[in-house]
Formats: C-alpha cells, sequence, structure tokens
C-alpha cells in the first residue's frame, strides 16, 4: 500500500469543503477517497458521523453538509487545531474527547448562524432602501466574525444579490462578502478599495476590513458600482434542466445510470431534473422549522409516487396543500432508513401551474433554462 493511500479520506474531504471542481483527476481522487472512507473512515471522521447520526454510505454532498461544518466550525468558535487533533486522533475514544467539543462548537455556530440571520433580515426588511437595492450591506458590532460568510450565503438564498455582511472586530469593521453567479464581487469591492484597509478573494467571496467610520460610505459605493456594473439578468437566479421527465421514467435503471457518473460536485453536479404537473398525496408535513417533506405522484395518474424533501421552502405549504397541479425541479437522491434504501426528491424550485411546454415535448438535444 502507498503511504499515501491512507490520506486519500482526507483529500476527498478536502475536495468537498472547498468547493473545488469534481472532475478530471479530482473526480479520480474524490471517488477513492469517498470509498475509502466508507470502508474504513479514520476515527476523527468516524466520531463525526457518529454525532450526525449519519448511518448510510458518505457522498459529496454529506461531506459538504455534515463533516465540512463540524471541521469548519472548530475555528470560527475557538480555534481550528481543535479540528486537526480530532482528524489525527488514534482510536475512537480519543476522537470522542475532542468530537464532543468540536461538535459543540457546531451547534453554537448554527445558533449563531440563526439568530444573525434573522436579525439581518430584520434590518432589510424594515429598511425601504435596503429592500429595493441591487446590494446588501449589514453591519452590527454584537455579531459573531466567524459566522459572517454563513449568514452572507443565507442572505442571497433570500435577496439573490450581492452581499456583504460586517461586524466589528479591534475597532474596525470586518466581514465577508459573497456573490451570485457570474457576478465579479471581487472587482466591485477593488472598486471601493480607498474606502478599505485590506481585502481580498476571488469572484465569489471575499473578506475585508475598514474603519467603522467608512461602513456607509462603502454601502453607497458599493451599491452604486454593482448598479453600474451588472447585468439585470444576473438578478435572476436560474437553473440549468438537463432532463424534462415524468415521475414513471424514475426507476432503478436511472438510479443505476446515475450512480456511475458519481461523485458529484461542481464541474459534475447531479443532474437537474423538471416534472411538470404533480401534486401531493396528502402526506405533506412541515419538518424542522421551514422544510416540506412530501410525497408526490403526478395528477390525475395512478403512478408511482415519490418521497420528496424541500428544505427552507415552507412557503409554499399552502399552494400544495390547495391541491393544484404544480411543477417541480430536483435532483435525485437515495434515501435510507431502517436498512431500506429509497429513491428520494431533493427539490430545488417549486412553482404553481403547470409552466411552458408540456412533459414529452423536450427532444433529448434540448436543454431548458428556467428562472427561479
Amino acid at each position: 500500500m502507498s503511504e499515501l493511500e491512507p490520506l486519500l479520506d482526507l483529500v476527498a474531504v478536502s475536495t468537498a469543503c472547498d468547493i473545488v471542481p469534481v472532475n478530471g483527476e479530482n473526480r479520480v481522487l474524490a471517488h477513492f477517497g469517498l470509498k475509502r472512507l466508507n470502508l474504513d473512515p479514520r476515527p476523527g471522521i468516524k466520531c463525526m458521523m457518529q454525532m450526525a447520526n449519519v448511518k448510510k454510505q458518505l457522498d459529496i454532498g454529506d461531506l459538504v453538509f455534515t463533516i465540512g461544518p463540524r471541521i469548519n466550525a472548530a475555528g470560527r468558535i475557538e480555534h481550528g487545531r481543535q479540528a486537526v487533533e480530532l482528524l489525527l486522533a488514534k482510536d475512537l475514544a480519543q476522537a470522542e474527547h475532542m468530537g464532543i467539543r468540536v461538535d459543540g462548537n457546531n451547534s453554537q455556530r448554527q445558533v449563531l448562524d440563526k439568530d444573525m440571520t434573522a436579525e439581518a433580515l430584520e434590518h432589510i426588511t424594515r429598511d425601504p432602501a435596503m429592500r429595493d437595492a441591487w446590494t446588501t450591506v449589514v453591519f452590527s458590532d454584537t455579531w459573531h466574525k466567524g459566522v459572517v460568510g454563513i449568514v452572507a450565503s443565507r442572505l442571497i438564498e433570500k435577496f439573490y444579490r450581492p452581499t456583504v455582511v460586517l461586524t466589528e472586530s479591534q475597532g474596525m469593521a470586518v466581514g465577508s462578502a459573497r456573490s451570485v453567479k457570474n457576478f465579479d464581487v471581487y472587482e466591485a469591492i477593488n472598486a471601493c478599495s480607498d474606502l478599505l484597509e485590506q481585502f481580498g478573494g476571488h469572484m465569489y467571496a471575499a473578506g475585508m476590513s475598514m474603519p467603522l467610520e467608512n461602513v456607509q460610505a462603502f454601502r453607497e459605493r458599493f451599491e452604486k458600482v454593482v448598479r453600474e456594473t451588472m447585468d439585470p439578468a444576473l438578478r435572476v437566479p436560474e437553473e440549468i434542466v438537463d432532463a424534462e421527465v415524468r415521475l414513471i421514467d424514475l426507476d432503478d435503471k436511472l438510479a443505476r445510470i446515475l450512480h456511475h457518473m458519481a461523485p458529484f460536485g461542481p464541474g459534475n453536479m447531479k443532474p437537474m431534473f423538471l416534472s411538470r404537473g404533480v401534486i401531493d398525496t396528502g402526506q405533506m408535513r412541515i419538518v424542522g422549522e421551514d422544510h416540506l417533506k412530501l410525497c408526490l405522484r403526478h395528477a390525475n395518474s395512478d403512478g408511482p409516487r415519490f418521497d420528496a424533501i424541500a428544505f427552507r421552502m415552507a412557503q409554499h405549504y399552502e399552494m400544495v396543500k390547495s391541491g393544484e397541479p404544480f411543477s417541480i425541479l430536483y435532483t435525485l437522491e437515495e434515501n435510507e432508513w431502517n436498512g431500506r434504501v429509497t429513491m428520494q426528491l431533493n427539490i430545488k424550485d417549486i412553482k404553481a401551474g403547470v409552466h411552458g411546454l408540456l412533459v414529452g415535448e423536450l427532444n433529448d438535444t434540448q436543454v431548458e433554462r428556467i428562472g427561479t
């Protein structure tokens, strides 16, 4: 065995959590890294899986949304060396000692994330100028600087526009920026550089610091720059639909084909499917705080039913409950429960009615671009 082979699990974790393209040699390394993770996870990762109650085979998504946040939380809340010690633990007993602390950091991060996001949303909704802006720049001297980047991403989910979240640290305003697809937020920040103490980053994410007295001037300049340089079309989020399908087409054969295309990630994203004219079978419920759990079938059909999850889409509850057909964008995933594996729809968007082309009117070479 190569001395590097035992490190493949860390390569897979790094590839997933740094959101790098999962193609070419990265895809090969991620494949074998996931294989090692699932066959023989190192004690630190096994500990995190147990604390997150993960009992299925890990995929890239699990690394991004389950393992990665716990590793990152150590540095956001206390110190990154805790995550390093956890990953280097020699046995499960040693891992559990540090894992409890790291998991606690993650729980604290989740609370901060929730509270700061709610406060930032309140700042925006009570200010007409901020509601109508092309950008979001929010500041509070009480926010935790380790979570501002996460909050910026949450605000983009809500308002979909270049976003900067700032807090106070050592007498300066410090924060993180996040962008929308195809807009270079780094260049927009660079155009405000005379107001900044320092900044750095790339097209979709950046960090910065500035004198506290410059926050309002930065907010105004950043808004002006974005209005002058951003194509208005970029203000509407969109998804590329890979295929329009009927639910009856979602069979075991398709699942096997998709399995061979994994691991998925940037550069090799999960196929996005569109199905129109679906309804809930009456089993819909809200889970967590704002997620929808559904069981779907086509309207006026005795065809198959599929479980579905729609994260942060509780606002569609009444529309779905009405019984009127609606359209969905989704990816397919395996859901394992009590040793039984079933196919589940991970819904990315819901729209009332049956929009545009009907099922079957797209040919195999067409791709439809749907604004969401």
